[in-house]
Order: C-alpha cells, then structure tokens, then sequence
C-alpha cells in the first residue's frame, strides 16, 4: 500500500523516462501505465525530469505530466523532479505546483535543479549567466512560498495560502558543498545524482544535517532485475557524461548499477542507504533501449525489492 507523502523519509518512489522512440500519443499512455504499475508494486510515489528538445529520453513539461500521472494513479504522489527552475519565473512554479496540490492534495512534491546543458537555455531563448544566483534566489522564494512561511507577492493566491496550512516539500538537486548549504538554508531536502558515490553522499548528507537542513535526503540508484543490465547502463552514464564536469564526474563512483534478484537488490539498497545517510530511495530501471514491455516487467517485478525495504 503507498501511503507515504512526497520525498517522506522510509520513502522510495519510481522515476519514469519517456520512451522516445514511440509516437508522443503513445509515450503518453505508457507513462500514465508505468505510474499506476508502479503504485500497484508498493512504490510511494513516481519523479519525472526535464530536458529539452527530445534530449536523451526527458520530458520538457515534467509538471505537466505529474498532473497526467496522478490522475491515472489510484494513490501515492508525483513530482516534477528536477525541474529546471532557472527556466521559469520561481511564482509561475510555486502557483502551478500549488493549484495540482489542489487538485491532488499531499500527493504533489517539487524537485528542482539549476541545469546544466546549454541546449535547454539556448531553446527557451535564455543563457546561464548567473545562473547559481538565479538558481538560488528561485529555490529560496518558491520554498519559502509552498512552505507557507512567506507567499511573498503570491499572498492572494488561495492555492499558495493553502499552503501555509497544507505545505509542498521542495527538494533540490546537490552535487557540492555549496548546493548542500543552500538547500539547509532554504528549508528544502536533497536529492543526489544517480551517479554519486557512497562517500560523496555521505559527505553531503552530514554537511547538510550539520548546516540544520531537517527535511529528506533521498539516495538514486538504478536497478535490474536479473543480469544484463550494465551494458545498457553503460550507455545512460555515457550520456551524463556528455554534459557534466570532469570535477562532477570525479564524484561519481565506480558502479552505481544494481542487479541480481530481489533479495540481493534490496540488501545492496539498505547498505547504501547506510553508507550515505539517505533516509529515502528514488529507483530508475529506464536506460538507452528499454522498451515498454521490458520496463514494465521490470517495474512489477520490484515489488519484492519494495517489499523487503519496507519490512
């Protein structure tokens, strides 16, 4: 049963990527499937993540499609996460992230992110310049806003007040030092790169508890069932690698792909929960190639994993 709110610690939820090589109609209802697949296997929630122009299997409207998601989910929640804040007005996302709330009250959480591929700026006819300052004030103020601490100009809008009553967690994506800090500052949690290692993570995570940061801190990994799976897996980090730093990638670890059966999956989970101090899980089985009928097999069959991290 899914039950646990958005990014809740004990957590573990389900990122879904399109399928790209199938007609947008169809790329549509695959998603809308896979989320109530995965809610059916006991994961709480699913994520959706944002690039542009048909890059490497994202979405450009991961928020959109939450709302799509959650209407074809009997329970649990969905989160464009991460959205790329620096795209948009913070107010524009702090109202459409509090009107789906609304609709689909404490099952709507917001993951963000500053960007970092040049295509996405270059097409929504932007630049990064200043982007960690753009980064940073957004995710201070549309926290601030569905916190219900401080609606700031939003204070009119009834869906932002509801907030201060019924409050949206925030999240923010975190690769250093700096972005650990922020997020603390902001009153958001964390979420880490799929590829980070176990001792970044921790790094990261103590940083984060000893700056007073108090919400979630939810730990990435991709999972196979079975074996296989690094191959294909191979293929998605060759992608990450296409537009990340050398200094990013420096905190990458060796084999952040998981495969085996359920048994051997979730006793790797729980040590990398303990190793990093995450206190939430977000798994992806989506690599280069999958289709939908293998990603729904391998959706369903977690409901063991799932099972035994909840046990």
């Amino acid at each position: 049963m899914s039950g646990a709110a958005p990014f809740a610690p004990g957590s573990v939820s389900l990122r879904l990527y399109p399928h790209n090589d199938q007609p947008a109609e169809r790329i549509v209802q695959v998603m809308r499937e896979q989320a109530a697949l995965a809610v059916e296997a006991g994961f709480d929630g699913v994520m959706t993540s944002e690039h542009h122009g048909g890059f490497g299997g994202y979405l450009p409207n991961p928020l959109q499609m939450a709302g799509w998601l959650l209407e074809a989910m009997p329970r649990g929640w969905a989160a464009p996460c991460p959205l790329l804040l620096p795209l948009r007005p913070w107010a524009l996302v702090a109202e459409e992230i509090a009107w789906l709330d609304a609709r689909f009250p404490g099952r709507v959480g917001l993951g963000v992110a500053a960007g970092s591929l040049e295509a996405d700026f270059a097409i929504m006819d932007t630049n990064k310049d200043d982007l960690v300052g753009r980064f940073a004030n957004g995710l201070m103020r549309v926290t601030a806003a569905l916190s219900g601490r401080d609606p700031g100009t939003l204070a009119g809008d009834p869906a932002v007040a509801r907030c201060m009553d019924h409050p949206i967690p925030v999240i923010s994506a975190a690769m250093s030092r700096t972005a650990c800090r922020r997020a603390a500052m902001a009153g958001a949690g964390l979420i880490f790169a799929g590829t980070s290692s176990n001792e970044h993570c921790r790094e990261m995570s103590d940083l984060y508890r000893a700056e007073g940061g108090a919400a979630s801190v939810i730990l990435v990994r991709r999972v196979w069932l079975g074996q296989g799976g690094h191959a294909r897996h191979e293929k998605q980090v060759d992608l990450y690698r296409s537009y990340t730093s050398r200094a990013q990638q420096s905190k990458w670890g060796s084999d952040q792909q998981i495969e085996g059966g359920p048994a051997e999956i979730a006793a790797r989970l729980q040590a990398d929960m303990r190793a990093t101090g995450a206190d939430a899980l977000n798994l992806r089985v989506h690599v280069p190639g999958v289709t939908p009928e293998e990603a729904r097999d391998h959706i369903a069959g977690l409901a063991e994993v799932v099972g035994i991290l909840k046990s």
